[in-house]
């Protein structure tokens, strides 16, 4: 079943190409040229299975980035019309436009509705998408483990009639997504080109000693991403050990003097008696002050039972303090 009119005169795709530049106009063309070709279309159109494995996305979510991008047609075929129209919409459309578009990205059943299910389905795709779990050692168990820690902060206030389960509504997809920043980010960047290096796909790398074993690490791979969907591309790639109690003992002293030698921003991870594991990023180098310093990019993480970013309010500057 296709649109009613010829997409080429689809007064969308006419508002859609005005959003781009001539260079990103011809940019797309050739991409979407190259795709038609691998899905032996002739040149009209671009297949599913073409489409999620340039755009390297698995699963659920894969298949329902296509639907919508295929302006949900279901005849799995993508013209470039729908391209130029979607990519208008979901990068180069207003913030509400973004967030409806990526809102509906959570339907993954279709049904107008984001319920748990849905949610379940999207982490699912993300975690298989970034940690590759057939290479993961920890298995089935550290995946459902880290699904639950996302899921954990969300909110399904939306009731409908006839219906037990609760649904999450705009309004909660949009706290969700302050709370959990990198899969904000993750599902707002998925029609980049993949060899542009999508930053929503990287996963911070920890430096440590070789005969520290990596076991011993409170911070799992899933919650460096998680802590590093709120910070800079360049903050989030590589990170280096300068304090561990099983490693420098559990001086107080060793401790201060360990992360003061920091060069730049630092990053706190404290895990508890009851398992609960929390801390802070710290913008600023730490030094002796008298009082408190800091600016508004420092804030506090929840990695377990929840996974959630704190921002500060602005109501003061008291960020740091070392004394």
């Amino acid at each position: 079943m296709g649109n009613a009119q010829s997409p080429s005169t689809d007064p969308r795709f006419l508002t859609a190409t005005k959003a781009f530049s001539q260079q990103e106009l011809e940019d797309l063309r050739s991409l979407f040229v190259s795709l038609a070709a691998q899905s032996q279309s002739n040149g009209k159109f671009v297949s599913q299975s073409v489409f999620q494995a340039y755009f390297g996305v698995r699963g659920a979510l894969g298949e329902r980035l296509f639907q919508l991008v295929a302006q949900k047609r279901n005849d799995e075929k993508l013209t470039y019309e729908d391209l130029i129209i979607s990519k208008g919409t979901y990068e180069k459309g207003s913030r509400n436009d973004i967030e409806e578009f990526i809102y509906q990205l959570c339907d993954v059943g279709g049904d107008g509705d984001v319920g748990r299910s849905d949610l379940e389905a999207v982490l699912k795709s993300i975690y298989e998408t970034i940690f590759s779990p057939e290479n993961d050692e920890t298995g089935a168990h550290s995946q459902q483990e880290t699904l639950e820690v996302f899921l954990n902060a969300a909110t399904f206030s939306k009731q409908i009639e006839g219906r037990t389960e609760k649904f999450m509504s705009l309004a909660d997809f949009r706290n969700w997504c302050n709370l959990v920043p990198s899969v904000r980010k993750f599902l707002g960047s998925l029609l980049m080109p993949p060899d542009s290096g999508r930053p929503s796909f990287q996963v911070p790398q920890l430096e440590h000693p070789e005969n520290f074993s990596s076991e011993q690490l409170i911070l799992r791979k899933e919650y460096a991403w998680h802590i590093g969907g709120a910070l800079s591309q360049n903050e989030a790639e590589e990170w280096k050990l300068l304090y561990h109690s099983a490693l420098n003992g559990l001086s107080f002293n060793t401790f201060l003097g360990n992360i003061a030698r920091g060069d730049g921003p630092t990053v706190l991870i404290i895990k508890d008696t009851e398992g609960f594991i929390y801390g802070g990023y710290a913008s600023q180098q730490w030094e002796r002050h008298s009082d408190f310093y800091g600016d508004m990019k420092s804030f506090l993480f929840q990695l377990y039972p929840q996974a959630s970013i704190f921002r500060p309010t602005g109501a003061n500057n008291n960020l740091q303090w070392l004394r």
